[in-house]
């Protein structure tokens, strides 16, 4: 070859080069595609956030004026935020009972609040969504408010499928003067209490948080259970001094921009560690705003203006209209659920257990009656939800039910246009045009009434519930 001769590749080596490069152009032109469906043998995290007493309005995101949460709001539009959300019951022990086995809270024998000394607690028989996955090979840990049994060993989280714990027992406001009772409020890692007395209650929800982030940090690639429930913002409040004065919402706002933080700081320690688009994060509350607080709460400090809201619904914690029971409910996976959904469907925590269950490739428990179903498909794809019915419950007492838009109420509780004694007529309520439930229309569609009375006295015999003994259609 003559010094300077230019040379040229030949047709064979210029091949791969260009299918190289018509490979790359179409697949710079290629539709976004839509999250496919996740494989059973994949296992995702699942970190469960479970506020106390957070009302269905105290999220920026769900109305409030004041009050910013901006990571939560991130969350939602992120994911899928559900506007028809439901806690299983208006107060603490049955909420939490249902959540962790799928189950109306009668099935688990807890249908009411357990005060410090109570010897009851969360039965061994009960397969709870930990359980569950630890068979699935999954590291689990309960962090903050169990309230699930607290004298007995037995009733401990360590004992329900969760390999180690930190938090209170109980509710942060059983000890006096609040709540008479001679058993200290003791802060518990594991089983045994440490020797942290009083608890620092200002500096719960930070150091819950930081567990979670190291208990995160320290998964090594195996798939991990994280049960975070929140002390706050259950009474008395409290906030850490990065927090106290900061919101123009007052001290309850100082304690839900703190959570809001905590939230914050989780998603992106799973962002920084690889993590995020393998983890189902979900947010939600036991029940609705304490607003009814008794007279023994006001002391050292509480006001009744440290409750929540329940936005524009009607009730509170402890009753069966909407305020009571329906609450913010956040579900994020990236790549695998789409974001920017708002879903007005019925569901319930008591779905968690299904869909969280279903997406690790766990068994839901054929044994045993279980009231959730998965979700999934819905938050995946905008489908139909497959809850259409909700009960009502409040202790033992079926006190109402929705069947899609309408509900149907028995009580007489808040009933201020029943005289003392008088017979409990029917409350009927279309949800879906009147969520604040103002307008009464049982007169107008009796034949509702009559399905959705069968339906309560059907249910009600299932799971041995009582009904209204004076109600009368």
């Amino acid at each position: 070859m003559q010094r300077g001769a230019r040379t040229f590749p030949s047709p064979a080596s210029i091949l791969p080069i260009l299918l190289a490069l018509l490979l790359q152009g179409c697949a710079a032109r290629a539709p976004r595609q839509a999250p496919q469906p996740h494989p059973a043998s994949e296992r995702p995290n699942i970190v469960l956030l479970f506020a106390d007493d957070l009302g269905y309005g105290d999220l920026s995101s769900y109305g409030h004026p004041t009050i910013k949460t901006p990571h939560l709001d991130q969350m939602g539009a992120e994911g899928v935020r559900m506007t028809s959300f439901y806690a299983a019951a208006p107060v603490c022990t049955p909420s939490r009972a249902a959540l962790l086995t799928g189950r109306y809270p009668l099935r688990t024998g807890l249908p009411g609040v357990l005060g410090p000394e109570s010897d009851d607690g969360l039965r061994a028989s009960e397969i709870t969504l930990a359980e569950a996955l630890q068979e699935r090979g999954y590291r689990t840990v309960a962090l903050g408010k169990w309230h699930l049994g607290s004298t007995r060993p037995e009733h401990f989280p360590t004992a329900h499928g969760f390999e180690g714990y930190l938090g209170l027992l109980y509710s942060n406001d059983m000890v006096p003067p609040w709540v008479q009772t001679e058993r200290p409020l003791r802060l518990y890692r594991n089983a045994e209490p440490t020797g942290e007395y009083p608890v620092d209650q200002a500096t719960l929800t930070e150091r819950y948080t930081e567990e979670a982030v190291a208990f995160i940090r320290a998964s090594a690639g195996e798939p991990f259970f994280v049960y975070l429930a929140y002390a706050m913002p259950h009474l008395p409040l409290a906030a850490s001094p990065k927090f106290a004065g900061r919101s123009r919402g007052g001290l309850y706002g100082d304690v839900i921009e703190e959570i809001d933080w905590s939230v914050g700081r989780i998603l992106e320690t799973l962002r920084r560690e690889g993590l995020d688009r393998s983890t189902i994060v979900v947010f939600t509350s036991d029940n609705g705003p304490w607003m009814n607080l008794p007279e023994r709460m006001l002391q050292q400090g509480v006001e009744r203006s440290h409750a929540g809201s329940p936005g524009p619904l009607r009730g509170w914690k402890g009753t069966t209209y909407e305020g009571g029971l329906r609450v913010p409910g956040i579900v994020r996976w990236p790549g695998r659920i789409p974001g920017g959904q708002v879903s007005a469907d019925i569901a319930t925590t008591m779905d968690l257990y299904a869909t969280l269950l279903t997406a690790a490739g766990a068994q839901v428990p054929q044994d045993r009656p279980v009231d959730g179903n998965d979700l999934m498909p819905m938050l995946r794809s905008g489908a139909d939800s497959p809850t259409t019915r909700f009960y009502y419950f409040r202790g033992e007492r079926l006190e109402g039910v929705r069947d899609r838009n309408w509900k149907l109420r028995l009580s007489s509780q808040l009933r201020d246009d029943l005289a003392p004694g008088a017979p409990v007529t029917p409350e009927l309520y279309d949800l879906e045009v009147d969520p604040a439930e103002h307008y009464n229309v049982a007169d107008r569609h009796p034949e509702v009434v009559s399905r959705l009375w069968s339906e309560m006295r059907r249910f009600a015999s299932e799971v041995g519930a009582e009904l209204e003994p004076n109600a009368t259609l």
